[in-house]
């Protein structure tokens, strides 16, 4: 499974991106008195206990955007929740209960997910009792904390780590699931007709008219014996060009199903240059770390005027960083082609759902690094200590080092795309996580284990990030040690 998100939301101003940086040990979210600083979902890899997850800090809900962003800041809120393994539902002690908490609590109860109701600016034990009123938002459990003060922070993660799903759910009945394929692209490039000759039924309207299917549709089918769902959306166009309620919600559900399908296809026209809405569906597809394959479809029209090697070329360079993309040329009004195309499809599924061992990772690790080791930082030698996959769909993988920062993004993605060469899931969109080494920690794969001298305690002081070459922390002077150790 994927790796667990536990989602931070409530009111503005309650204090969601303090909790955010305060678990996060970082200060990774803008700190502000004045709401509606936070409008992006932030992420952050969090370990506690030995289970990994990722925490989310999301915008307040109800907030008027001064810049007119508040719908934009409402679908990334709705997003982070229809994600949402667990819910923090953030609550402040200081100002008390508000008829917008009523409102966050209303919103949360259609929702069957977990919730844990944090009360935050408890800076000392008596406002405990001041935190009782917020039982009456009906959340079940309730834990007062204070970021200021430091209070009950391990006694939130028991509590997170508690609620997050179980990860013991076995092979079979993964391969049970059906497999959900959704079928996006711009207006007009085939994606209905594909759909009926899948079904082998006319279950979608079929026009020249641009922009006939107007929502998201689920068609079940089969297929030597499996069972799928191929969701077809709605053809997409510039955000500009959105003027009318339905283009606006056929947009959002058309990026929803990209979120909850296994597989995407992006279809493209044959006759027809790369537009900047094919570029932005493959932005959101790339965002979301969704398996994908380019199809090309009408190719019986075309395959004359263009070798397939060429078009092939032609996707690649305008979307580099999709260069593990499969492409597929297909004519989706006669099926010539479909049943291999599906056949990929399934391939990318089962790819997206391995494992490779945390020994043979290590392995290919070290033999990555030592064809290309990380350059100096600051004149020190960036290190890896070890690797562990923690998640899969996308897979996942989280390296220990002992300076997260000193590797650049260039060397990650060489690391990526080395990655893809190496495992047995080269098609599919690769996850990296950089995280340093706890102080506890005494494990090394590469060969030796460092001896911790002190206790590292940068975790709750939100140490400030240097950028003078001549200044040198205690986080430094430890990894220091363990180089030399």
């Amino acid at each position: 499974m994927a790796v667990p998100q536990v989602v931070i939301i409530g009111r503005p101003n309650v204090g969601k991106s303090s909790i955010f940086n305060w678990l996060a040990g970082r200060r990774l979210a803008i700190v502000d008195d004045v709401a509606g600083v936070t409008r992006d979902r932030m992420v952050h890899l969090q370990k506690w206990n030995d289970r990994f997850f990722e925490i989310v800090d999301t915008g307040g809900i109800g907030v008027n955007d001064i810049d007119n962003l508040t719908d934009e800041i409402e679908r990334q809120i709705q997003i982070a929740i229809d994600s949402a393994d667990v819910i923090l539902f953030v609550v402040d002690v200081r100002s008390g209960m508000l008829p917008l908490d009523q409102q966050v609590a209303q919103r949360l109860r259609k929702i069957d997910k977990p919730v844990v109701l944090v009360a935050n600016k408890a800076d000392s034990p008596h406002m405990d009792v001041e935190a009782d009123q917020f039982y009456r938002l009906g959340r079940g459990k309730l834990v007062s904390v204070s970021t200021l003060q430091n209070r009950n922070k391990s006694e939130l993660l028991d509590i997170i780590v508690d609620r997050l799903p179980d990860t013991t759910s076995s092979g079979n009945e993964e391969e049970a699931t059906e497999m959900k394929v959704a079928i996006v692209g711009r207006r007009n490039v085939g994606k209905s007709t594909f759909v009926n000759s899948l079904a082998q039924s006319d279950r979608m309207i079929v026009s020249e008219v641009a922009g006939t299917t107007r929502d998201s549709v689920d068609v079940r089918f089969e297929m030597d014996g499996k069972s799928f769902v191929a969701i077809d959306t709605p053809g997409l166009r510039r955000r500009v060009s959105v003027k009318t309620d339905i283009d606006f919600y056929s947009t959002h559900r058309a990026e929803r199903s990209i979120r909850h399908a296994d597989v995407i296809l992006m279809f493209f026209d044959a006759s027809q240059q790369i537009s900047k809405v094919d570029k932005q569906l493959v932005r959101y597809i790339s965002d979301e770390f969704k398996p994908c394959i380019f199809v090309v479809n009408k190719w019986d029209l075309y395959h004359t005027q263009m070798p397939t090697d060429r078009w092939a070329t032609y996707l690649h360079e305008t979307f580099p960083m999709m260069s593990h993309v499969p492409i597929a040329f297909i004519t989706g009004k006669t099926g010539k082609n479909v049943k291999t195309l599906l056949n990929h499809t399934q391939m990318l599924y089962k790819q997206s759902l391995s494992r490779i061992g945390t020994g043979e990772l290590n392995r290919i690790l070290k033999e990555i690094v030592a064809h290309h080791p990380p350059p100096l930082y600051k004149n020190r030698k960036p290190k890896i200590y070890y690797a562990t996959q923690v998640g899969e769909q996308p897979p996942t993988f989280v390296l220990m080092v002992n300076m997260p920062k000193a590797f650049s993004p260039s060397y990650q993605r060489y690391l990526i795309s080395s990655f893809r060469d190496a495992v047995p899931f080269p098609e599919v969109p690769i996850k990296l996580y950089l995280k340093k080494r706890e102080s506890s920690d005494e494990r090394d794969e590469f060969g030796k284990i460092g001896k911790p001298q002190f206790n590292e305690e940068i975790e709750d002081e939100f140490p400030e990030e240097t950028t003078n070459p001549d200044e040198s922390t205690e986080e430094e002077e430890f990894d220091d040690v363990n180089e030399e150790a």
